[in-house]
């Protein structure tokens, strides 16, 4: 009778374990709830979700795609070859290309947001202090100066820091004048591309400084701007309603984002534009050459194991039965 009851006991475990099993029983496990965001790059997007956990597409020459054992990160950004991730404690992980330095971020506390350029990292610190490590021939790292900072932007050569006053610092390259924003008042967020600068007022207006040749910076017009990114040579920008206006160089189709609805978020990368819509997916436009706009499979409000594959979902229950099995015996 004994053996009876254990066996049904067991039986009994195994049903509840099965139902409730949509995760992996070997595989990821969720972590603190975070927001989504998404970060586009040279030839690589990456993907927040909302468990903590990280999704890469594009290139992974020198692996900027390998962040799958990432979890409990909270903010994400993309240089040409690296990625790095923000977690929850204030530490910073980074993946990729470090020739110039740009990962090795493993001893920082205490940061509170990332941005990459091309070849350097920068972090905001708590008290409104920055660190950067790279590339510095241009002195983009150059920011040891720097208080009361409330946000960071890294371009290709050049670093920008939003103040908590609504002014603008900037180092770096300015062979094209994208560092001159010292007249800039009244700025809620900056993003810095490869040789300019735009700036989203709090009034919902846009400035933009630097490299204009495909007419980038022409952005003046633009009105219920609550988020803007800079790429190589277009500028994207987010409208209260979730549409989306860019402009720029459209050689490549980063520009064709007139049709999106319901973004709510948006990363412009050097020839591509990402954006995050409200239910959790995401769309790209412009350049593929490596597979940085394979994005239209992500759901980032879902967990790294709701997107397993069919062969991944079959090798997990095989896993389970193997498992169980040996339990009855």
């Amino acid at each position: 009778m004994k053996t009876t009851n254990t066996k049904r006991l067991l039986s009994l475990l195994l049903v509840l374990i099965l139902a409730l099993g949509a995760a992996p029983l070997f595989g990821l496990t969720a972590s603190a709830a975070t927001e989504a965001k998404i970060a586009a790059a040279q030839s690589h997007t990456v993907g927040l979700r909302t468990d903590g956990t990280v999704a890469a597409v594009g290139s992974n020459t020198y692996g900027q795609l390998n962040v799958s054992s990432w979890k409990d990160i909270v903010a994400v950004s993309v240089g040409a070859y690296h990625t790095v991730g923000l977690k929850a404690d204030g530490t910073v992980e980074a993946v990729g290309a470090n020739y110039m330095n740009q990962c090795s971020v493993s001893l920082w506390t205490n940061i509170t947001a990332v941005s990459t350029g091309c070849e350097h990292t920068v972090g905001l610190k708590k008290d409104g202090t920055v660190a950067a490590l790279g590339y510095n021939l241009n002195g983009q790292c150059n920011v040891s100066s720097w208080t009361t900072i409330d946000a960071v932007s890294a371009g290709w050569l050049h670093t920008v820091g939003l103040k908590k006053d609504g002014n603008v610092v900037a180092v770096g390259h300015n062979g094209y004048g994208q560092c001159d924003v010292s007249s800039w008042t009244d700025i809620a967020a900056v993003s810095a591309g490869w040789l300019h600068t735009v700036g989203l007022k709090k009034d919902g207006k846009v400035v933009a400084v630097g490299d204009n040749l495909a007419y980038q910076c022409d952005v003046s017009s633009w009105t219920d701007i609550v988020a803007v990114a800079a790429g190589a040579e277009h500028t994207v920008g987010l409208k209260k309603d979730g549409t989306v206006v860019a402009i720029g160089n459209n050689a490549y189709g980063p520009l064709n984002v007139w049709s999106w609805t319901n973004i709510v978020a948006i990363s412009a990368g050097d020839d591509y534009t990402v954006g995050l819509k409200s239910d959790g997916t995401v769309v790209a436009a412009g350049r593929n050459l490596s597979g940085e706009c394979n994005v239209s499979g992500w759901n980032l409000t879902k967990s790294a194991a709701s997107e397993l594959t069919l062969f991944q979902r079959i090798w997990d229950w095989i896993l389970r039965y193997i498992f169980f099995g040996w339990i009855w015996m």
